[in-house]
């Protein structure tokens, strides 16, 4: 099926596993912060107390509060999968509960992304989970829908085969293609904060990092 509305394409290649292991080690703002601190998901909660999400998007559009695609996208799933489904925003029906989650934790999904509303929200405690609200109303199953397009969530543009890090800060997407540029800066990043930490903790009072903000902004003295 390949007609704009009712498509459902090819999944694209998984990163690598020593790209994603890569990842775990990495926060959320440092990857944000050189990615023009503009490029981000806004709106969506995190429902998992624990753990950190680090995987490769299989993308699902849905009819606001229908998950029939997403039943579909569930027999599609790879070992390493994170499931982001653009269900529009919509709150008033759940596109995924503790069933789904389970089934699709079987077939190797790492963890779940819903621009939409979720239920058995207790389920996901432990299981990497980003939504827009949480309502005990079931979904309907009707369609239409269209897997591995680009979709929208939270404002952010997120293709297929996307590599998708997450953490109690929210979550970020970028292509595979710009993945080991993105590690590099980010790193350099946090070596920077290192810098600066060991600076604060000295009890200097004149801060290199400080000033430096100050004197560009004219507010030195």
């Amino acid at each position: 099926m390949s007609f704009p509305g009712s498509r459902i394409l090819t999944s694209p290649p998984l990163a690598s596993a020593d790209l994603i292991d890569a990842f775990r080690r990495v926060v959320t703002p440092h990857i944000s912060d050189n990615m023009g601190r503009h490029i981000g998901a806004r709106g969506l909660n995190r429902y998992n107390r624990t753990g950190k999400l680090v995987g490769t998007a299989l993308t699902v559009k849905t009819r606001p509060g229908d998950n029939l695609y997403i039943y579909k996208a569930l027999t599609l799933l790879e070992e390493g999968h994170v499931l982001v489904i653009d269900a529009q925003g919509d709150t008033h029906n759940a596109v995924i509960g503790e069933l789904i989650k389970l089934y699709a934790q079987k077939r190797g999904c790492v963890g779940f992304i819903v621009d939409g509303a979720i239920r058995d929200v207790a389920s996901f405690e432990d299981t990497p989970c980003y939504a827009r609200s949480v309502v005990h109303c079931g979904p309907y199953k009707s369609g239409p829908g269209e897997i591995n397009v680009p979709v929208s969530i939270g404002g952010m543009l997120i293709n297929p085969g996307d590599i998708i890090v997450g953490d109690e800060d929210g979550f970020v997407a970028f292509s595979q293609d710009d993945a080991e540029e993105v590690l590099a800066k980010a790193r350099a990043h946090e070596a920077h904060e290192e810098k600066v930490k060991a600076e604060i903790a000295s009890g200097v009072i004149d801060q290199s990092w400080l000033d430096k903000v100050l004197e560009k902004a004219g507010l030195a003295h």
